[in-house]
């Protein structure tokens, strides 16, 4: 079975002839029919039923999609080929800091690297262990420290720590009154709304979410829609939250009785080695820029690799 008896029946499919699938392909009618025959051949399946039309028989049918998943899958692979001439960077990042952190990061370095395709994948912590783990990107921003038993080998070259406040509605916040316990809060808010911020949340997020009369777990969007309609309190990394509270869509709540609650991330590369990529380390050098605003660095070893 080869590349060429794949793409003979695909477009035999396609056009209901060997005749016209000859054409397309340019090539004879005999070849188009040889492969044709070859490829029966190899599966041990008549694949169409010729006559004056042509079409699949079942078994047909049931091969086309295999047939044509490898014929895609290779046109992916050609075209990563090409790009790789020109130059390519993969990065993934956790949903919540596409926007603080890679979206204008990405514009400088485009601006300066026009010839560089720059893919951006994001997820959840686990999955960006997994892209990192298999090599499908080359830079990560996940959560720091990495617990993920996948992902053995891990270097920070940056790790921000950003707060993480209790944040509900005005006319909610003026309900809880100044300085109320988190007893008083759930009590009080139509519901707790459950954000997964970390690997693993820190106690005091889990006995605040246990407490609670209601608890609802949903991703960011949806759930600062809820808060800022009134519908309930959550805790927000900062970053997620800064212009709703900048507008006064938002206010932090200060609990009396808990302690702030922070989150780590990083901007992570599975080997320091890998920076001697110049593309590479420009972009990860802008991501850094965006980072050093977002929270209090606790480390930076980029300037070390220079």
């Amino acid at each position: 079975m080869d590349i060429n008896q794949l793409k003979a029946f695909d477009r035999v499919a396609r056009d209901g002839s060997f005749t016209k699938a000859a054409a397309r392909l340019n090539v004879t009618q005999a070849t188009i029919s040889m492969r044709i025959r070859a490829l029966e051949t190899e599966v041990g399946a008549q694949l169409f039923v010729r006559g004056r039309h042509v079409h699949l028989t079942d078994q047909g049918i049931g091969f086309l999609p295999y047939c044509r998943r490898v014929l895609g899958l290779l046109q992916e692979a050609r075209e990563t080929l090409r790009r790789a001439e020109r130059g390519r960077l993969a990065v993934a990042s956790l949903a919540t800091m596409i926007m603080p952190l890679v979206s204008n990061a990405l514009l400088r370095f485009q601006r300066n690297n026009r010839e560089i395709d720059v893919v951006i994948r994001d997820g959840r912590h686990n999955q960006i262990a997994a892209m990192l783990h298999e090599r499908e990107v080359e830079l990560a921003v996940m959560c720091w420290p990495n617990l993920d038993p996948l992902l053995t080998s891990v270097e920070p070259l940056l790790v921000i720590r950003e707060d993480v406040p209790l944040v509900a509605s005005p006319e909610l916040a003026k309900a809880f009154g100044p300085s109320p316990s988190v007893a008083e809060i759930l009590e009080k808010a139509p519901r707790y709304l459950n954000l997964n911020w970390w690997q693993i949340a820190p106690p005091a997020a889990i006995s605040i979410a246990l407490s609670a009369p209601v608890r609802v777990e949903l991703p960011t969007d949806p759930g600062r829609s809820l808060v800022e309609a009134g519908e309930g309190v959550g805790f927000f990394v900062r970053s997620s939250v800064a212009d709703a509270l900048r507008d006064g869509r938002l206010v932090e709540i200060e609990p009396k009785d808990e302690e702030p609650l922070f989150r780590d991330i990083a901007l992570t590369v599975r080997n320091t080695e890998a920076m001697e990529q110049v593309h590479l380390m420009e972009f990860a050098k802008e991501i850094a820029v965006e980072g050093r605003k977002l929270g209090r660095v606790l480390k930076d070893t980029l300037q070390d690799l220079e």
